[in-house]
């Protein structure tokens, strides 16, 4: 382990407790890992060892619910420990001793619940709140406000759930929180309540439900039971429903840093022990989840206001796997302690990877959100876009082969990189063939833009990896019928990926491919048209305009980002809202319909014009490139279709299928 990275691994106390690292698994929505009596099932013992296995310190679970009658949520979704305590203690146990086993330590986060924020597929229509608000996702529905007898039932659950998960072995709780927008947050924000009670007004009376949860676990569970908070100190609420970005000159209608500072005093005051931060909201929820458009470390500057405040630790998100990063954070004093989310669900071995100087191994989080968040609000299920096993550990693991077989991968992109390496780390005999001089496929283009530089990563990971697990790559090399029928495989894996659409425009010759200007091969010029507006259209012209280009987006549908997908809000959101930010012309319902000497024509309905511009990028999608498949599939035994090559879609899917095709060879 370098000498610099060796404060990463200190032990630090929460209260009493000591943890043995600075390493925190950030809390994450246990979809899936839970049965309909609200205990854990095997997936969520094997999802939470495994990461206890790769040398976190302190695992936080996630949302937990402490009661299901107010807030009724369709089960399983969410873990709750009064539904049934017996079970709960007992499959919590099975948890708790085997990440103590690796000297970790884990915390139970308990939930106040949703309020306006609750997930449509989850809660359905009803909604509660502090007061009479609107729903952040369901229009036209207005939150019950909670009575004060509601109130003090979530109080006394709190407590209940509390003794229940130190029964159950966890070594503290976690309350779920005066953070993101959530119920407890909804009642610490004025924007959001307007009662007139003693849980309404001041701001020590907005804190009161979380000043009440801490006093009666601690009266519960024993002043030296360790309660840390999830706590935002600012919301960036612009209004309802949205968010203020990085560098926005605008007015917070949340919580702003002032008011966070003067809560978190407060709060730290009635007994809170840790203070897990970050900031944003469900108005602004690509804080809280943050895309790949967001800077990594992006909590520090604001952590580091919440730690010179307080006297307990504060713990830090937000893109944080780099150890140079996290080491000089604690330095620096920006932060006590580092907490790795969707980092550790890509690769669950970091903390033990930077200690054994291998962070090199480490396979990135591309901050997709395609895997873990986006699955979560659509099917109530965590995994990861680039590790396929992640909440299914135990059952989707890989198992060598028991026949040693010759395999066949004719492509470089992700799909005949994952296939090669699931196959090589089964046993089997793998070559790929390449038909450039380097892999990656649609990696290389898509990660042009700095801020998809883990695209780059991951590319640079599978090329690291299936070196060592002594794969063949033989490059620069287009493979044809007769190639496939003298090597003679076990099994072939077609993975030829997909080209780029073009269009030609007449009248002009400056009419490129994203592909062709994300690497450099054309120049867009100081202007350009970008004709597309899905994902590749908009993050080129993100690209673009980053760079001081004057850029018009020119899309047929009646919205960007309608085709292809679909993304996590938070990535979508975040990716629209920064378009306008950067100025970023849109023309919708319209096509290009030529050129002339300045620019291109453009048709909306019976209405013309012309845009200046130096090029026109064609962004309009990618057609299968499956011409050999189509030519050997009668004639090769075991042939297998996988990728872009097979469906056009996501690197998540490709993924997945490359390694459920693989791990069954």
């Amino acid at each position: 382990m370098k000498e610099k990275y060796k404060n990463l691994y200190e032990p630090i106390k929460i209260g009493k407790l000591e943890i043995k690292n600075r390493f925190v698994m950030a809390p994450m929505g246990p979809g899936g890992l839970c049965d309909a009596d609200g205990t854990y099932n095997e997936r969520g013992v094997e999802y939470y060892v495994e990461r206890a296995k790769g040398g976190t310190g302190l695992l936080m679970t996630g949302v937990t619910m402490v009661e299901n009658d107010i807030e009724k949520c369709a089960l399983p979704s969410m873990p709750c420990p009064t539904l049934n305590p017996l079970n709960f203690v007992t499959t919590g146990k099975k948890m708790t001793e085997r990440v103590h086993a690796y000297g970790a330590k884990i915390f139970l986060q308990l939930s106040a619940g949703f309020g306006r924020v609750s997930i449509p597929s989850i809660v359905g229509k009803t909604a509660v709140g502090p007061s009479e608000i609107p729903h952040r996702w369901l229009p036209g529905v207005t939150c019950r406000e909670l009575t004060v007898e509601e109130i003090k039932t979530y109080v006394r659950k709190f407590a209940e759930s509390a003794a229940i998960a130190k029964k159950a072995g966890f070594d503290g709780v976690e309350i779920h929180a005066v953070h993101e927008g959530y119920l407890l947050d909804q009642f610490a924000i004025s924007f959001f309540n307007n009662r007139t009670d003693e849980y309404g007004g001041s701001l020590r009376n907005r804190l009161r439900f979380a000043i009440e949860i801490v006093q009666a676990i601690k009266e519960s569970c024993g002043q030296d039971f360790p309660v840390s908070l999830r706590y935002s100190i600012k919301s960036f609420i612009k209004d309802w429903k949205e968010g203020g970005l990085p560098g926005e000159e605008f007015v917070e209608k949340g919580r702003d840093i002032e008011e966070g500072i003067e809560a978190a005093k407060i709060l730290e005051e009635a007994g809170y022990d840790a203070f897990n931060g970050d900031v944003g909201s469900y108005d602004s929820w690509y804080w809280s989840h943050p895309p790949m458009y967001q800077e990594k470390g992006l909590y520090l500057p604001y952590n580091e206001i919440l730690k010179s405040v307080l006297k307990v630790p504060v713990i830090t998100a937000g893109r944080m796997e780099n150890p140079e990063l996290a080491s000089d954070a604690i330095t620096d004093g920006k932060t006590d302690m580092i907490a790795l989310g969707r980092p550790l669900l890509a690769d669950a071995d970091i903390p033990n990877k930077i200690m054994n100087d291998q962070y090199d191994k480490v396979r990135p989080c591309l901050s997709c959100q395609e895997g873990c968040m986006g699955r979560l609000a659509t099917y109530a299920n965590i995994s990861c876009a680039v590790n396929p096993a992640c909440g299914r550990e135990a059952e989707y693991a890989l198992q060598p082969a028991r026949k040693i077989k010759n395999v066949m991968i004719i492509g470089g992109g992700v799909a005949g990189l994952e296939a090669a390496r699931v196959a090589a780390e089964r046993g089997h005999k793998v070559t790929v063939f390449e038909k450039s001089d380097r892999l990656g496929g649609n990696l290389i283009p898509g990660g042009a833009p700095d801020f998809k530089e883990d695209d780059i990563a991951l590319a640079n990971w599978y090329t690291n990896e299936i070196k060592e697990l002594g794969v063949e790559v033989r490059y620069n090399v287009t493979v044809t019928k007769e190639m496939v029928k003298e090597f003679n495989a076990d099994e072939v894996i077609v993975a030829t990926g997909s080209k780029p659409r073009v269009l030609s425009i007449p009248g002009s010759d400056k009419v490129y491919t994203a592909e062709e200007v994300l690497l450099n091969k054309k120049d867009a010029g100081d202007s350009t048209i970008i004709i597309g507006g899905g994902l590749v259209g908009c993050e080129t012209a993100l690209w673009l305009a980053d760079q001081g280009k004057t850029v018009t987006i020119v899309e047929l549908q009646d919205d960007i980002l309608k085709v292809g997908g679909p993304l996590c809000h938070a990535n979508e959101d975040m990716l629209k809202d920064l378009i306008k930010f950067m100025k970023i012309d849109l023309k919708l319902k319209t096509m290009v319909t030529g050129a002339t000497k300045d620019g291109f024509v453009l048709k909306s309905g019976d209405e013309e014009e012309v845009i200046a511009a130096d090029s026109a990028i064609v962004a309009v999608g990618y057609l299968s490139e499956k011409s050999l498949y189509e030519e050997i599939k009668y004639d090769i035994p075991n042939v297998h279709l996988l990728g872009d090559a097979n469906q056009v879609s996501n690197i998540m899917y490709a993924i997945w299928n490359a390694y459920e095709v693989a791990r069954n060879i």
